[in-house]
């Protein structure tokens, strides 16, 4: 890939990079965003999505596209890495979520911008479209994840089935009662203060790495554990309501984006989103493309992942 990082070829990325421009965007509820701009302040106007929901924006995100080119927006959602007040449910929806993409996009002063998420950013993303599709001029969608009970059923139950021993250990951990339901477990478990609330959040962390095929990170000290408790505690407050979504499901209310230029990325062995749901994203866009990425899961940093990535957003108009 023209550009990239030489002497890390097997990363696939760009070089590192600061911010040219980083602030906090107060939403309203009681909700600052952190946000940060990086890449060239007159280049083509990109926003990226982070995954979860309840992660964050991270250094290594700035590296998956061309600074070159790109005026590349990133931002903390709600109760998210470095917005305040992190963990917090209270005000928290999807549609809040979208309501503050687009307070962002005025705030930045950017007319139209490119859309770009992964995960849970990729169903965040479709739903901002939805909404304000005069403010996208190209979507780009990698690991589609929409929200659907059956996609939380797989996450949470059906993929035993391709890694037993996993889900053994942390199905052994919920009551006996709870094992073939574990969120409510889970979500109850994260309500907790941060000592009682930890095993909950370590467990939920375990299970997503080995479905990833991917070392788990290490708790080091008491700031790591109070935020991998937020992590958490997010993601369980919104997989709880569906995502907010069951009410207008996501994959109907896509078909509204008519001819938006849409491109899904998507690993073939992906395990936490099922390659069915690029699939079915597809067949109701049907002026989207869709890419197979071979041999690649769920990680963006994954070097045929980051490439076919960053190839889908160099094409997009």
């Amino acid at each position: 890939m023209a550009g990239m990082n030489e002497e890390t070829p097997a990363e696939a990325l760009y070089p590192p990079i600061e911010p040219f421009d980083a602030g906090w965007l107060e939403v309203g509820d009681g909700h600052r965003l952190y946000y940060e701009q990086c890449g060239q302040a007159t280049g083509q106007p990109l926003l990226f999505l982070h995954g979860g929901p309840g992660s964050g924006s991270s250094p290594r995100q700035r590296r998956l596209f061309n600074p070159a080119r790109f005026r590349l927006v990133l931002f903390d959602q709600r109760g998210c890495g470095r917005s305040q007040p992190r963990g917090s449910v209270r005000a928290n929806t999807s549609e809040h979520l979208v309501a503050d993409i687009e307070r962002l996009r005025a705030h930045l002063g950017i007319a139209r911008w490119q859309v770009v998420g992964g995960s849970w950013g990729a169903g965040l993303a479709l739903a901002y479209a939805v909404a304000y599709p005069a403010a996208c001029n190209a979507l780009v969608l990698r690991a589609v994840f929409l929200g659907r009970q059956c996609d939380l059923d797989w996450f949470f139950r059906d993929a035993r089935q391709l890694m037993p021993e996993a889900w053994a250990a942390l199905a052994r951990q919920a009551p006996p009662g709870q094992r073939n339901d574990l969120l409510p477990w889970l979500h109850a478990g994260l309500q907790q203060e941060v000592p009682a609330a930890l095993p909950h959040a370590l467990a939920w962390q375990i299970w997503e790495a080995a479905l990833s095929r991917e070392p788990t990170p290490r708790v080091c000290d008491a700031a790591g554990a109070a935020a991998l408790v937020d992590k958490y505690r997010v993601q369980s407050h919104y997989l709880t309501n569906g995502c907010f979504w069951n009410s207008r499901p996501l994959l109907a209310r896509a078909t509204a984006l008519g001819a938006l230029s849409c491109t899904i990325v998507h690993g073939q062995l992906d395990f936490i989103c099922r390659p069915q749901a690029a699939w079915e994203l597809h067949a109701a866009l049907p002026l989207s493309r869709l890419q197979w990425v071979a041999g690649c899961g769920h990680s963006p940093y994954a070097p045929a992942m980051a490439a076919a990535l960053a190839q889908a957003v160099e094409a997009a108009p």
